[in-house]
């Protein structure tokens, strides 16, 4: 299995680390425009596998696609952060530009590969690879709710004082601080439901917290967070790679489900060897399906802004 990452930054190469770290990548690819850092970065991984105890093999390029050639998955986390006070969406006139450019070189090399996304505004840039490269729906993935759905249990882990591993909860729609869906009547603590630990009060503001939680971290540390995306994007790499079928919310391009059509927005998908192989259709409440269509129509908006 080789793995392509594309943006050796924070996020590009704590995702590569933690592909190593698991251990079921053959190889590794960093590639980045800027010269020597994805070399550099690759090398010093290296340098961690004897401690960390890994043999896939890390190497980097300076923006040499061909190096790339023959990856089964690709990540692309390239185009400029956040920064604070920034919203996703002013992001979209530059990364655009940088994801297309991207895409089509990763594809000319890897005809086959299947595409995770994460650079933002992440469902517009996902919806922007589903109208640009031709690939089939089930090879390009959105990350985004990968990540919103941990910083949720996070949370819920924080309001219930337990461990992370006690709760399950899923965060769906736009991956945006107005856009997510926090499904908190569906979480639970060992299968029974954190109402029954928590009130509506407290839930509220649990999902208040996850709703910011990019730009809580950005106000922090001053640009976007890395540890946890990172974190995400390797879960979905893994579930690809060892074909494992996991759900996780990913951005895809609805055709109908949830009542969507022609967006990309974060829903419940089984994710195996063929890459987004099954949207699964949950029901939702009322308040829910409502909360839903409005992200979808904040995600519009910012799609329009595309010029495809």
């Amino acid at each position: 299995m080789k793995v392509t990452i594309v943006g050796a930054g924070a996020v590009g190469a704590s995702c590569a680390e933690y592909v190593a770290i698991k251990d079921f990548a053959s190889e590794v690819v960093l590639l980045d425009i800027k010269e020597g850092v994805a070399e550099g970065k690759a090398m010093d991984l290296m340098q961690t596998a004897t401690l960390n105890s890994f043999d896939t093999q890390i190497t980097g390029t300076t923006n040499d696609y061909s190096k790339t050639a023959g990856s089964d998955v690709a990540v692309i986390t390239s185009g400029i952060p956040r920064k604070p006070g920034m919203t996703r969406e002013e992001l979209i006139g530059i990364n655009a530009g940088i994801v297309k450019e991207v895409s089509s070189n990763l594809i000319k090399h890897s005809p086959n590969v299947t595409l995770i996304v994460v650079s933002n505004p992440m469902d517009t840039m996902t919806y922007l690879v589903h109208k640009t490269t031709g690939l089939p729906k089930n090879k390009i993935i959105g990350m985004g709710g990968a990540l919103d759905s941990a910083r949720f249990k996070f949370r819920l882990s924080e309001a219930l004082e337990c461990p992370p591993s006690d709760v399950n909860g899923m965060v769906i729609g736009g991956h945006s601080d107005t856009g997510m869906v926090p499904l908190t009547r569906l979480a639970t603590r060992n299968s029974i439901p954190v109402s029954a630990f928590l009130s509506e009060d407290r839930l509220n503001q649990v999902s208040e917290d996850t709703k910011v939680g990019g730009a809580t971290l950005t106000k922090l540390l001053g640009t976007s967070a890395w540890y946890a995306p990172g974190a995400a994007v390797s879960a979905l790499v893994q579930a690809i790679a060892c074909n494992q079928k996991k759900m996780f919310p990913c951005s895809a391009m609805l055709e109908g489900e949830y009542g969507l059509n022609d967006i990309c927005i974060g829903v419940p998908a089984i994710i195996g060897k063929d890459g987004l192989e099954k949207i699964v259709e949950i029901e939702l409440d009322d308040a829910e399906s409502k909360k839903i269509k409005e992200s979808a129509e904040g995600v519009s908006k910012t799609n329009a802004l595309l010029e495809l």
